[in-house]
């Protein structure tokens, strides 16, 4: 948990509000003119008051006020600064899908993973929402493609992975999942942290989670492509199952004789 406010921030409550009033109308030039006061600089960093989680720099990537981040950034504002949430500008601009506000951020240094102690990152947050530009800006600049949140969703009382490939496949955005696998997603378990593998009873592979969510046969064949472990998945067949095509595709790479018919006459639902 962030601490709240600091004793400068409490101390400056009228300069804080001026400067985010200057960036919520994005007048940049009178931002500008502000922060060649040292009274207004000294503040630059400071979060707002009540029912204000961030900085100036917050405010203005949150509305897509680009000329306005520039002239924060050219009078010293910390680009990873963090909101109370550890939500850093950067986060916000991906998340308000402000492409110019992400390469500006990302060129001046922003980390493209966001705060660690977010439970969310950049690139989840891209992969999710299948924004595939931003996504390719983040992976540019080095962001970590086998990331995941802290916090991991319980299905079935089963733990499932919450890394960008798996958001990607479930959400159906294919874009973005081509290219984390081209910037070296791990095709197995987005994963490469075998010690976190290790504290996850049967952990689900990509190859599953697509399989149970009904993606097309061409997330598997990507998989494929890239190098995925084909025998890991345990495939779970029922007669309603609408990826007949998927699994036909996984059976023939196993080098499985029985096709998906033979072996459902067979009785069997697991392989």
């Amino acid at each position: 948990m962030l601490h709240l406010r600091t004793p400068a921030e409490e101390g400056h409550n009228s300069e804080i509000y001026q400067l985010r009033q200057a960036v919520s109308e994005n007048n940049d030039r009178l931002l500008q003119e502000m922060l060649c006061q040292e009274i207004y600089k000294k503040v630059i960093n400071c979060r707002g008051g009540w029912g204000i989680a961030g900085t100036p720099l917050h405010a203005a990537v949150s509305k897509g006020h680009l000329s306005c981040l520039q002239v924060l950034l050219a009078h010293g504002a910390q680009v990873d600064c963090v909101d109370v949430k550890a939500q850093t500008p950067l986060f916000a601009a991906v998340r308000g899908k402000y492409l110019e506000c992400v390469v500006a951020l990302l060129g001046a240094g922003a980390n493209p993973n966001g705060n660690s102690s977010n439970n969310c990152s950049p690139v989840l947050t891209a992969a999710r929402e299948g924004d595939v530009t931003i996504l390719k800006e983040l992976l540019k600049h080095g962001a970590e493609v086998n990331s995941r949140s802290k916090v991991l969703l319980w299905t079935s009382s089963a733990r499932v992975s919450s890394g960008p490939l798996y958001l990607a496949a479930v959400y159906g955005h294919m874009e973005c999942f081509r290219l984390l696998l081209l910037y070296g997603a791990d095709p197995d378990y987005n994963c490469t942290n075998a010690k976190l593998l290790s504290s996850i009873k049967q952990p689900k592979t990509v190859l599953e989670m697509c399989l149970r969510h009904g993606c097309s046969v061409e997330y598997i064949q990507l998989l494929i492509d890239f190098g995925a472990n084909v025998y890991l998945p345990t495939l779970i067949i029922e007669k309603s199952t609408k990826q007949n095509e998927a699994v036909e595709l996984l059976l023939h790479e196993r080098g499985t004789e029985s096709h998906l018919q033979s072996h459902r006459a067979s009785g069997g639902e697991h392989m």
